[in-house]
């Protein structure tokens, strides 16, 4: 399981440090790929072999189905580290995500996210004010702390 917040840079070179405490979980080689509101989701193989089940299992006749496969499949591409713990994260990644210098780095459950701090920042802020409200709508999930 992955959580937790980690303050990193990217190089010139699209290079990134990857936190100490993820890559043991994420392996020798794991995935990355554009993910939802404009940052990177990584995930182990293992978990990325799940999510493809679940995404072919989708309706080829939907339209939303086939943009979203494509989408987040066309995006995907195999990381592993080097010998100092970084990825090198392809320049469309980087531009999709808007990363240049400075990123934000999340443990998120099942995968590690990766943000532009200035986009996280502020999509931090406006979660942040709807909280509560986000909270009492996952009841309808009966989901309950």
């Amino acid at each position: 399981m992955f959580m937790g917040e980690y303050q990193h840079s990217i190089d010139d070179k699209g290079r990134m440090i990857v936190p100490a405490k993820f890559r043991e979980a994420l392996g020798a080689q794991f995935i990355v790929t554009r993910g939802l509101d404009n940052c990177l989701f990584v995930y182990p193989k293992e978990e990325w072999a799940v999510l493809e089940q679940k995404l072919k299992s989708l309706p080829l006749m939907k339209a939303d189905a086939r943009a979203f496969t494509r989408f987040f499949f066309s995006g995907a591409t195999e990381c592993e580290l080097d010998k100092q713990g970084r990825i090198n994260i392809p320049n469309t990644l980087c531009e999709y995500a808007k990363l240049d210098k400075d990123c934000v780095v999340l443990g998120v459950s099942n995968r590690v996210e990766i943000w532009s701090k200035q986009v996280w920042e502020n999509y931090f802020q406006q979660s942040e004010e709807s909280f509560n409200e986000i909270a009492e709508k996952l009841v309808d999930f009966n989901f309950d702390l």
